[in-house]
């Protein structure tokens, strides 16, 4: 799985570090959970994301449950790299 990618990928487009990056686990919560995750971080994570893994992600794609927990996030790139 590439949880710690995921996981550093989200850490680098928020600008978290330390404590805030360490204590991220795949059942940490995303969207409303983190104030610095709103509408255009969302959008500048899955540009990174597309980046990163070269995958392509379509806007009927996205949806909340995909950024509920940085695990679901981590999922999602596991399928769409499969």
């Amino acid at each position: 799985m590439h949880l710690e990618e995921v996981k550093n990928i989200l850490a680098d487009v928020l600008s978290l570090s330390g404590a805030a990056k360490d204590e991220l686990t795949a059942s940490s919560g995303l969207l409303g959970s983190i104030p610095e995750l709103d509408s255009m971080a969302v959008v500048h994570l899955i540009t990174a994301l597309e980046e990163q893994f070269g995958i392509t992600v379509d806007d009927d794609e996205i949806s909340a449950s995909t950024f509920e927990t940085l695990g679901s996030l981590a999922s999602f790139v596991e399928q769409k790299l499969a």
